[in-house]
């Protein structure tokens, strides 16, 4: 199974037709807000309908209730993964795992639920000074997926940093999911905990995610190939 998910971070329906036409076989893609508010969740039912696998990226975050009802509806959509924010609490995180089992037709498999914890924009002087949340990113990030566990999550997004220290608090089998990943020589953009694949492989990330490094390449589906190849060296 692949590791790595393509962020299609296009504002176009035509963009993501283009680009998902140079691949072979069918692909774990991500489709975010951009796409999504630029096209409604149409998209995600066509690139579903390609045979494409999605993580579907919209970071929910309200109130238990409206969490709730908002991924009891997403549910149909049959993506792999879905996600809302931690930092919502783990009231409002049990709602989302009540809303994609309500809302998933008989006979489909669920949507893995993960949660998001901090951004991987987000730098210890941002969190600290900004957002009011003292000491180091990785406690926060290792507390948050503590409480995703509790809440029933099936697992987080986090920096490459913190996968090793949130497996060895929530357990081997708890996911990890990793952005901010970049090609050696790649531009950070505007990243701030980013890594390498081969990075991320020996950190024990469970599944990456990367946008612009193939998104932007002269050969999309070869690079996509080389990433896989760093990311599952010596994993099955």
């Amino acid at each position: 199974m692949s590791r790595t998910i393509v962020a299609l971070d296009f504002s176009t329906r035509e963009e993501v037709l283009n680009f998902l036409k140079q691949f072979d076989e069918p692909v774990y893609v991500k489709i975010g807000m951009e796409l999504t508010y630029a096209c409604g969740l149409d998209i995600v039912r066509e690139v579903k309908e390609m045979g494409h696998k999605i993580f579907l990226d919209l970071k929910l975050h309200d109130i238990p209730n409206t969490v709730k009802g908002g991924m009891k509806n997403l549910a149909a959509l049959g993506v792999d993964i879905v996600n809302c924010h931690c930092g919502g609490g783990i009231a409002m995180m049990k709602a989302a795992r009540e809303g994609i089992l309500a809302g998933t037709p008989e006979g489909q498999q669920p949507a893995k639920v993960i949660g998001v914890t901090i951004l991987t924009s987000t730098s210890k002087e941002a969190m600290n000074e900004e957002m009011g949340i003292a000491g180091e990113v990785i406690d926060t990030v290792v507390h948050y997926a503590k409480n995703a566990k509790e809440a029933g999550l099936d697992g987080v997004v986090c920096s490459v940093h913190e996968a090793k220290a949130i497996h060895e608090a929530c357990g081997a089998d708890f996911l990890t999911v990793t952005p901010g990943i970049r090609l050696a020589g790649n531009s950070a953009d505007d990243q701030k905990r980013i890594a390498t694949p081969e990075y991320a492989n020996e950190q024990g990330c469970d599944m990456i995610v990367v946008g612009r490094s193939i998104t932007k390449a002269e050969n999309p589906a070869e690079t996509y190939r080389q990433i896989e190849k760093e990311i599952s060296n010596g994993r099955v």
